[in-house]
């Protein structure tokens, strides 16, 4: 559900930035404030895995297409909803940046939609009065599986809206939604399984990781757990990905007869993939020369530029913090 810039206008482009941008804003005010510095590590290695579990492509049985976890609801449920925003707002930075996956221009949007409705609506209003104390494996189980198909029908229902309002593309906005939310309610439903079966696993193994006072002992033992398992699904299973088009590349395809968006050759547009296809070291995940050769190092490479993203950023929110204090 990464949005290229080919999707979005500049209007909507800058009007995504501005949104996230100040939503992001606030997470980060309110992690300052409430700052507990154990809480990092978690962070930075729930965000690297959250990167690794997105190269992972599964297929969408006789359909053609195939999705990725986006594991924001994961974040929000481990970290609390500002720390999941930030978190993730930081993995699709580094995607963007690095790997060319989504548009620069299109990146607050693609933040707003995968980070927005799930940790600021979902989470809160879907995922905690089901879940209730977090203690019952089936509420945790149901809570889980329907606040991972909610968020995911709001961001694909957010990702026609703003290709429809920008007018880039000659789609029309019934065709673009009648493929958009029936191939996202099967990827949310592979979302809401996994997360629930990662969250039952939690719960089994370190409880407190999911009580009121989830923060309370060490972070570290799971945090390297977590690193592990990030390394493991970067390095390894990535290479199995499915090569099919994703849920969104899917619905272009379909709605458009062509496989890739209609193309826009104005200067904020040209500016964006100048700068893009500057950055990017490894774009599509792979090495420019040797396109068939990168997914195993993009796995790793990313991960760990998303570890040191968010722990660079957790240092310079505690700077700020202390010379406010001072």
């Amino acid at each position: 559900m990464h949005m290229a810039d080919a999707l979005v206008s500049p209007a909507v482009g800058a009007a995504g930035w501005t949104v996230s941008l100040a939503i992001l804003g606030y997470g980060c005010r309110k992690i300052q404030n409430d700052m507990d510095e154990k809480i990092v590590p978690l962070m930075g290695v729930l965000a690297a895995f959250v990167f690794a579990a997105q190269m992972v492509n599964f297929s969408i049985p006789a359909t053609g297409s195939s999705g990725h976890l986006t594991g924001t609801l994961l974040l929000a449920v481990l970290l609390g909803p500002h720390a999941a925003f930030v978190s993730i707002a930081s993995v699709l930075t580094i995607q963007a940046f690095f790997f060319a996956d989504g548009g620069l221009l299109a990146l607050g949007c693609n933040i707003f939609n995968l980070g927005f409705f799930t940790c600021y609506i979902v989470y809160p209003l879907v995922y905690k009065k089901i879940a209730g104390g977090a203690s019952d494996r089936k509420l945790i189980a149901l809570a889980a599986f329907v606040s991972a198909v909610i968020a995911l029908q709001m961001g694909s229902f957010a990702v026609v809206t703003e290709t429809v309002v920008s007018g880039m593309t000659d789609i029309s906005f019934s065709s673009f939604l009648f493929l958009m939310q029936p191939i996202h309610l099967a990827i949310g439903a592979v979302e809401g399984a996994v997360t629930a079966l990662i969250l039952l696993f939690i719960l089994q193994a370190r409880p407190e990781m999911l009580s009121a006072n989830q923060h309370s002992g060490s972070v570290y033992k799971p945090a390297l757990a977590m690193l592990a398992a990030e390394l493991i699904t970067g390095g390894v299973v990535s290479i199995y990905a499915s090569g099919n088009p994703d849920g969104l590349e899917w619905s272009l395809m379909n709605s458009t007869d062509s496989y890739e968006p209609l193309s826009n050759n104005g200067s904020v547009h040209k500016a964006a993939e100048s700068i893009q296809s500057g950055v990017a070291v490894m774009p599509d995940y792979s090495f420019k020369d040797a396109p068939e050769s990168g997914s195993y190092a993009a796995g790793i490479f990313g991960s760990i530029a998303v570890l040191a993203f968010v722990f660079f950023s957790a240092f310079f929110l505690k700077m700020i913090k202390r010379r406010a204090e001072n």
